[in-house]
């Protein structure tokens, strides 16, 4: 059931991230209670990943899960993930330290209050909670003086304003969209200054739920019907026709079409991932990064479950999810899972073993950034050359696992050419037997001829990139 939750919630965090708090009058109204729910979320939230997992421990721990009070909390918990990165830097200004320094707890206290002062207008009542109540919370939760020194801050801004002015150009775009300067300049390098600012204002839009139609179970039109059925204003994708999409919110967790395993959550481009790879009935498949299993229950589809699939991951937790999904839409029965790390595949399984090889490897995720509001600023530029690091070792392992002849398709949910790009252009330098074939489909070339990019700004969905590569006979 909690899985079931969770998707739910994921789905409907896409929508209330950007309507914000409604039906609560011309001013907002909380109690102390409910700013310390809001307090335990956003520090628990630099512990628990994804920050929905952390917010729906807090919320269950206090009893709100599913009353109209988790709706109006979890819109404010939304605001203050996605616009962290400036709260952060206004701390920064007054306290004159990184606010990573702080302890935890203050500086999830200032967070939100930063969040309340500046993005809503607040009554006299909610105001006194706000600085003495939580102060309170504080003091009990860490030390008198945090306590103190949370409420100084606090009646600072409550009596003074907050400044919230950019000090630079660059910055001016930081507070505008809602994004860390060091990514808007690389993707101003990517694609220009006129169409990076039509990235920048998709990312802050909300996008349509997207479904994928498990054909082992259904048909397109058998779900659209009942989904219309339903009261939703469904509508079939025009590059992708197992997908469909439409606005939410919907309850995935009452659905029974999910339950049935009819539907499978999946972004468009990921569905578009496994029709590349084209996986045919009697294969042996290896997926490198397999959980959640959405690409995984899709290619034993398009085998129509005559096969073998080798799945491989090392997050237990997500493991857990893809048996589920994997026993709900009845694609279980050919594949095998490994909870290891999938550079290992190659000593495990050996080498030269699969006709197809999917790797869609941990990436930075920037092309996901509207539905997952923090990660924009959880990321760190510094922290990119390890992700590349991961990617290139398990491309190795890719490489390895392939028989001459095999595909290996290389995707990610990434914007930066690095993680793209780059590292075709080093997998092509390291292995000359591998060859490009190019990819030809509903979204935009990438800049590397014969592969390709979907783009929030011009598709309107998650970013995604895809290249594939076949092993010479």
């Amino acid at each position: 059931m909690l899985s079931l939750i969770s998707l739910f919630s994921r789905t409907y965090m896409y929508y209330i991230l950007y309507y914000g708090v409604r039906g609560v009058g011309s001013k907002l109204r909380l109690s102390t209670r409910d700013l310390r729910i809001l307090v335990d979320a956003v520090r628990l939230a630099e512990e628990v990943k994804p920050s929905q997992d952390a917010k729906r421990r807090v919320f269950e721990e206090y009893g709100i899960i599913g009353t109209g009070l988790d709706r109006l909390l979890t819109a404010i918990f939304y605001d203050v993930m996605k616009k962290m990165g400036i709260l952060d830097k206004i701390i920064e200004r007054r306290v004159g330290v990184n606010p990573l320094v702080l302890d935890p707890w203050l500086r999830a206290g200032l967070r939100v209050a930063l969040d309340l002062l500046v993005y809503h207008d607040l009554t006299n009542t909610t105001l006194k909670h706000l600085k003495w109540g939580v102060a309170d919370y504080l003091s009990a939760k860490t030390h008198p003086f945090v306590g103190m020194y949370y409420w100084r801050l606090v009646d600072e801004w409550i009596n003074n304003g907050v400044e919230l002015k950019p000090r630079n150009k660059v910055e001016e775009l930081e507070f505008k969209y809602l994004l860390p300067a060091w990514f808007i300049n690389r993707m101003k390098e990517l694609l220009g200054e006129s169409e990076a600012i039509e990235l920048f204002k998709s990312l802050n839009q909300p996008l349509p739920i997207s479904i994928r139609v498990n054909t082992l179970k259904a048909s397109v039109k058998e779900v659209l019907e009942e989904l219309r059925r339903e009261g939703v204003n469904a509508e079939v994708s025009s590059r992708v026709p197992v997908v469909i999409r439409f606005n939410g919110p919907y309850n995935f967790d009452k659905s029974r079409l999910f339950r049935t395993g009819r539907i499978v959550i999946q972004d468009e481009p990921a569905a578009y991932a496994s029709i590349v790879l084209d996986p045919k009935p009697g294969m042996t498949v290896v997926d490198m990064c397999a959980a959640p299993g959405g690409k995984t229950s899709h290619i034993v589809e398009l085998m129509k479950g005559e096969g073998l699939v080798y799945a491989f991951d090392v997050d237990s937790q997500r493991v857990k999810r893809m048996r589920e999904l994997l026993r709900r839409t009845g694609t279980h029965r050919i594949v095998k899972i490994y909870v290891e790390d999938a550079t290992k595949a190659p000593e495990i399984l050996g080498e030269e073993i699969a006709d197809r090889v999917l790797l869609d490897p941990p990436c930075s995720s920037t092309g996901t950034l509207p539905k997952n509001p923090e990660l924009r600023w959880r990321l760190i530029e510094d922290k990119l050359r390890d992700i590349i690091d991961l990617q290139r070792r398990l491309l190795k392992a890719s490489v390895k696992l392939l028989k001459p002849g095999g595909r290996l398709l290389y995707t990610t949910c990434s914007l930066l050419f690095e993680e793209n790009e780059g590292n075709v252009k080093w997998v092509l330098s390291q292995y000359p037997e591998l060859r490009l074939v190019p990819v030809k489909g509903p979204y935009s070339e990438g800049f590397i001829p014969g592969t390709m990019r979907a783009w929030p700004h011009r598709h309107g969905v998650t970013g995604f990139f895809y290249a594939l590569f076949e092993k010479k006979a």
